[in-house]
């Protein structure tokens, strides 16, 4: 392979999905739909019904350039695009050509009246990401929540040590950890899926000038705020060339949130596998190792993490650079906005993963349960409670000094308890607790699952 990112080389197919929404193609793609539609809009105002009118055939083939762009349209803008050195111009003259072609010249100097390349690229971005989103992102997002869900309602009751500060701490359960991933993440998923976004229409700064030198008595702003509502965007009125992008920026933050919240999921996935609380199913072929025979690594998670991460470092970039453009136009974030597909490929391939790693994995419960039967010191944190409780000053430091450093099997938790200067009640209930049923309220926290 001759590619030189991976993302187009070696993951190439886990995420070809991406190549309807940001390939160097399909960017052609949303000019020419942006391009046509305006158009299409145009012909259909009252100013030019008459004057211009799209006859149904006229009409279906200019839908058609862009519902049926192929790869010999992208090669002709492209040999345009040679001799103009202007992408979006070669954009204009395909259409142009186009229109010759079934006797529609008239139409000609109606297409790109009056705007900018930039009015084209604003909107041609944000329907990409828009589109990416639902068609792509959000599906793959679920499909990892759908795997959090099933795990946390499986696995809401079976007792699990937890570790703070890689200590042994107050018992939790499988299910209710991953309920806190999933909680997480769904309230990202939330802001991804109803975020809208922003685009103008306006001309080369932004005051429809050049639209009212030719039809003064024509209301562009708000001709221009009906077309971009009809690609399910909203009108950014106030802009200069440049569309800011502060829709996007907050988008691809909402990504970020997201990730982090998943890297860290995926990171405590590999450590519960190294502790041995999940175990990974063998398949048939696969090497663990080049010289151990016997390993099976975390590879997905693994691989999650690190895209993520890579996702993010793009994300972040994109988030601060696009916002910003010298006085009312300049070029140096064309390139940028080139690679906004990056980072959602990143991001795609960690989905994949993600959900690959837990359909291979399944939960030793005889490791959860020894884990927890040789940390009986976990319910010193309930002892001194209930010493609290019964008006004990000195409870934390009593408790402390019988048992910091001196580990708790159950026979010397018993005897500790029934030492204590407590009412019969609180002793028999502290005898009543081991470490797998220090549970508190997590079977109602995650009833509404």
């Amino acid at each position: 392979m001759s590619s030189i990112s991976p993302i187009d080389g070696r993951y190439k197919k886990n995420v070809s999905e991406l190549n309807n929404y940001f390939s160097e193609q399909a960017l052609m793609r949303y000019r020419v739909l942006v391009e046509v539609r305006y158009l299409v809009s145009l012909c259909n105002h009252k100013s030019f019904k008459k004057t211009k009118p799209l006859r149904k055939k006229d009409l279906e083939f200019l839908v058609g350039l862009f519902e049926s762009f192929s790869p010999k349209d992208f090669n002709q803008i492209k040999r345009i695009e040679a001799k103009t050195k202007h992408d979006v111009n070669a954009v204009v003259v395909f259409i142009s050509k186009r229109l010759a072609e079934i006797n529609r010249k008239d139409l000609v100097p109606l297409v790109h009246f009056g705007l900018t390349s930039e009015d084209i690229n604003n909107t041609a971005y944000s329907l990409m990401v828009k589109e990416a989103r639902d068609g792509v992102m959000v599906p793959e997002i679920k499909k990892i929540l759908g795997e959090l869900r099933k795990l946390s309602k499986k696995h809401a009751s079976l007792p699990m040590l937890s570790l703070t500060h890689g200590q042994p701490a107050t018992t939790t359960t499988l299910g209710k950890e991953m309920a806190v991933f999933l909680v997480r993440a769904e309230r990202q998923l939330s802001q991804i899926s109803s975020a809208r976004f922003l685009a103008k229409l306006s001309g080369a700064t932004g005051s429809y000038a050049a639209h009212s030198a030719a039809f003064p008595q024509f209301s562009w702003r708000s001709f221009s705020k009906k077309f971009i509502s009809s690609l399910g965007l909203v009108q950014n009125p106030i802009t200069t060339q440049v569309e800011p992008a502060d829709s996007l920026a907050e988008h691809l933050h909402s990504y970020v949130r997201l990730n982090n919240i998943l890297t860290d999921f995926a990171v405590d996935m590999w450590l519960y596998i190294s502790r041995n609380i999940f175990i990974q199913k063998n398949k048939v072929g696969e090497v663990g190792s080049s010289t151990m025979p016997h390993k099976i690594n975390p590879i997905f998670f693994e691989n999650a993490e690190g895209n993520l991460e890579l996702a993010n470092n793009n994300f972040n970039f994109l988030a601060t650079r696009i916002t910003r453009s010298r006085l009312q136009r300049d070029l140096s974030g064309s390139t940028v906005f080139r690679n906004i597909g990056v980072g959602f490929a990143h991001s795609l391939l960690a989905y994949k993963n993600l959900s690959n790693g837990i359909s291979r994995l399944a939960v030793n419960k005889k490791q959860a349960s020894y884990e927890l039967q040789n940390n009986w010191s976990v319910l010193a944190e309930a002892v001194q409670t209930v010493l609290r409780k019964s008006g004990h000053i000195d409870a934390y430091e009593k408790i402390k000094k019988l048992t910091r450093g001196k580990p708790l099997d159950q026979n010397s938790y018993r005897s500790m308890v029934s030492d204590l200067d407590l009412p019969k009640k609180d002793v028999d209930a502290l005898l009543s607790l081991s470490p797998d049923k220090y549970l508190g309220e997590i079977e109602m926290l995650l009833g509404d699952l």
